[in-house]
């Protein structure tokens, strides 16, 4: 039995796919199985894919349904007893796998992550995430909309198998939020511990469906929390998260201004200067977007 599954699902990934395997496959630890789960790919995904000759490689092809759905097959299928998770798109350090199976030595732990390094469209440093696994443990199992934490990114997850079937594992009527649903109920369960350097690195996909469903988002995660204070209601606000799912809509020229105003906002923090051409883009896309012109006035 090898000692870890990495489950990860991809959608018309094949811009970034091949930089995330060599990724994977470069971990100094090296007992693991990728589970991959082609959620209906319609670009070279699948043609990648089939190039790759490591057989620690496991492809699952599927007609899509969404991620929440391709994270519950990918899960069903893993043959060890600790399940990582991956983004399609972002990058692990190679000692990544090995510290984090590290903290699960202790068995009280039963979720795990690392501090994460958010990248822009062209690999710009746009911000790092660290957090305490204490203080995530009492803010999932506690706090309001307003101030929940999480992990500091998804694919930076590792959990133990028998955690996450006890908690129910994820919930396919969660279309959005599907991390935090789950982060919530394994909380519930143990201790949550954090690598406090960074080991993962996110790439800002500026047409994120999060961009596109923000209300959506919202709208379920207040679910989320109401099933978390109030249980007896959850086969109800379980039926009523059922009914979210994303509006059939491309991302507005709206919609990617504020991405790539966001962008620039982050790189003016970093004092990385080519915050101006994202700046520039967000006034072209959208020219009543006041605030990235605000932000392209400032000096400095």
């Amino acid at each position: 039995m090898v000692k870890l599954s990495v489950v990860m699902a991809v959608y018309n990934g094949a811009d970034r796919l091949t930089a995330t395997l060599d990724s994977i496959f470069a971990q100094s630890e090296s007992d693991f199985e990728l589970i991959m789960i082609d959620d209906g790919s319609t670009d070279a995904t699948p043609s990648i894919l089939a190039r790759v000759r490591d057989p620690r490689l496991r492809v699952i092809a599927q007609p899509n349904a969404g991620l929440t759905r391709a994270l519950i097959r990918g899960c069903a299928e893993a043959r060890a007893e600790i399940i990582a998770r991956h983004d399609c798109g972002d990058t692990s350090h190679p000692e990544r796998f090995r510290k984090q199976l590290a903290l699960l030595n202790d068995a009280s732990v039963v979720l795990v992550s690392c501090a994460t390094s958010t990248n822009g469209p062209g690999g710009e440093r746009l911000y790092v995430t660290h957090e305490d696994g204490e203080h995530v443990r009492r803010s999932l199992l506690h706090d309001d909309l307003e101030t929940i934490r999480g992990l500091t990114h998804h694919g930076t997850a590792m959990f133990r198998r028998d955690a996450y079937l006890a908690a129910g594992g994820y919930r396919a009527e969660m279309y959005f939020a599907q991390d935090l649903d789950l982060w919530i109920r394994l909380a519930q369960r143990g201790r949550i511990a954090f690598v406090d350097e960074v080991l993962y690195e996110a790439r800002f996909d500026l047409r994120a469906i999060s961009w596109r469903n923000r209300d959506e988002q919202i709208g379920i995660t207040r679910l989320i929390l109401a099933m978390r204070d109030e249980p007896s209601r959850t086969p109800e606000l379980l039926a009523r998260a059922a009914a979210i799912r994303p509006h059939a809509r491309s991302a507005s020229r709206g919609t990617e201004a504020r991405a790539l105003y966001f962008v620039a906002s982050c790189l003016r923090r970093e004092r990385d200067p080519r915050w101006r051409g994202y700046a520039r883009q967000a006034v072209a896309r959208n020219p009543l977007l006041l605030r990235a012109w605000a932000l392209l006035m400032r000096r400095g």
